[in-house]
C-alpha cells in the first residue's frame, strides 16, 4: 500500500508502472497490463482526483510523490468553516438563566451565544456556567444571562473563510466546545453560524470516506 487510502491491486499496478516510467500515456500503461484505456479510465481518474498522479496533455501520467498524509493534509488545506458551519442558537442577554436553560435543553445544544436588542454578540454561556449558576439558593428565573456569560472581549470567534483546521486547533487549544461564526458590522459582530465538535468529526469523517 502506498498510502492509508484503500487502493486495489489494479490501482496499485498502475501506480508502480507511472513511479517507474512516468510521464507515461494511458494507453502505454494499458498496454503493459493488458487491458484496453476504455477499461483503465475509472482507475486513472480515481488515482488523479485523489491527488497521487497528475496528467499533462501531450505528455502523459506522471506520479506525484505524495504520500497519504500530504494528501490528507492538502485535503484539509481545502476544508473552510462555511464548508460545515451549522446553525447558531442564540438569546437575549435579559433572558433568565432559566430561560436559558430550558433553551439548550430545547434545542440540543453545549453552548449559546448571547446577544443584545441589536442581534449582535455580547457573550457566550456554556453548560459549565449554567450548571455554576444553578448550584445555590439562587432563583434562576430573576438571573439574567448576562450575569454568568463569558463577555466580549474573552469570546473565540471565527469567520466564514477560516480554515476548519484552525478552528479545530482553537477548540482544542480553549478547551470549548463551540465558537460561534461572524460577520463583521460597523457596530459589532453578528452571529451567523456556529462550529462545534460535531462539526468537526463531520468533516473528518467525510474526509475519510472520501
Amino acid at each position: 500500500m502506498v498510502s492509508t487510502i484503500e487502493l486495489n491491486k489494479r490501482q496499485e499496478q498502475i501506480l508502480h508502472i507511472v513511479k517507474e516510467q512516468g510521464p507515461i500515456t494511458g494507453e502505454n500503461i494499458a498496454e503493459q497490463l493488458n487491458l484496453t484505456r476504455a477499461t483503465l479510465r475509472p482507475d486513472l481518474a480515481i488515482l488523479t482526483m485523489a491527488g497521487f498522479l497528475d496528467a499533462r496533455p501531450r505528455v502523459g501520467y506522471f506520479y506525484t510523490g505524495k504520500s497519504g498524509t500530504q494528501l490528507l493534509t492538502e485535503n484539509l488545506q481545502k476544508i473552510h468553516v462555511k464548508d460545515y458551519q451549522s446553525i447558531p442558537v442564540v438569546v437575549n442577554e435579559n433572558v433568565s438563566v432559566y430561560d436559558a436553560i430550558c433553551t439548550m435543553f430545547l434545542e440540543d445544544v453545549g453552548t449559546l451565544f448571547v446577544v443584545d436588542t441589536n442581534s449582535l454578540l455580547v457573550g457566550v454561556v456554556s453548560r459549565k456556567d449554567l450548571l455554576r449558576a444553578s448550584i445555590g439558593k439562587q432563583e434562576l428565573i430573576t438571573i439574567p444571562v448576562h450575569i454568568i456569560m463569558t463577555r466580549m472581549p474573552n469570546i473565540t470567534m471565527c469567520e466564514r473563510d477560516d480554515l476548519l483546521i484552525d478552528i479545530a486547533r482553537k477548540l482544542i487549544e480553549k478547551q470549548i466546545d463551540a465558537i460561534p461564526v461572524v460577520r463583521k458590522t460597523d457596530k459589532g459582530y453578528e452571529v451567523i453560524g456556529r462550529i462545534t465538535k460535531t462539526n468537526i468529526t463531520k468533516a473528518f469523517v467525510a474526509l475519510g470516506e472520501e
